[in-house]
């Protein structure tokens, strides 16, 4: 058994490195909380930031916008003269008759309708019921890594993924998992997981991109 000077030596060299490496573990564990809290914010965030972007299935959330090229078909019970089919012009009017050029472009049907109507109840006809429905969208516009890009016609349903068949299919240097979509509402270009649920709407301008090697 080792004599008590000795056993108290030990205990204070213990005591002494203790002392020193308390700091240095604490310091240890702080680091490591930080990090943790660090990746735990920056998750947050991404899953807030996913959210947060407009998917293209949005686009649909609202009434279809008329726009230039659009063909309609406009109906006004009880007066075939009235009736017919019309293009929304270059200047964002159709032509129409007794009432001449009427705004379209930016309107939903239901908002033409009841423009047209009245107009027509102000000296022309009474209490008129019109209806208007798009028979031709018009047309959407793909660019980028595709076989054939250009200018294709507008279908009803119609997704990314048909759109890029329609346009011949992928490049091989295509990135297949993104598209660029500019609305004709809007000035910017928005990214979008392409997938088989990625709507296009009338007139949209698609953008396939150089995969990154």
């Amino acid at each position: 058994m080792p004599p008590p000077a000795t056993l108290k030596s030990v205990t204070l060299e213990s005591n002494n490195a203790m002392t020193v490496l308390r700091p240095l573990f604490i310091l240890l564990f702080s680091a490591l909380a930080l990090l943790l809290a660090a990746c735990g914010t920056t998750g947050g965030q991404t899953a807030g930031a996913r959210e947060a972007e407009p998917g293209a299935q949005a686009q649909t959330s609202t009434a279809y916008k008329l726009g230039s090229s659009d063909r309609l078909r406009v109906t006004v019970f009880g007066h075939q003269d009235l009736s017919g089919e019309f293009e929304v012009d270059g200047t964002g009017s159709i032509s129409l008759p007794l009432i001449g050029q009427t705004t379209a472009v930016g309107l939903a049907t239901s908002e033409l309708e009841q423009s047209i109507a009245t107009r027509l109840s102000s000296g022309y006809i009474l209490n008129p019921r019109v209806s208007v429905e798009v028979i031709n969208y018009r047309p959407f516009y793909i660019l980028g890594e595709v076989g054939q890009p250009g200018e294709y016609p507008y279908t009803n349903g119609l997704t990314v993924q048909n759109a890029v068949a329609a346009a011949g299919g992928f490049s091989y240097r295509a990135n297949k998992k993104v598209v660029f979509i500019k609305s004709m509402d809007s000035e910017r270009e928005i990214a979008y997981d392409l997938t088989a649920a990625t709507v296009v709407k009338p007139g949209d301008t698609l953008r396939i991109g150089e995969r990154i090697f």
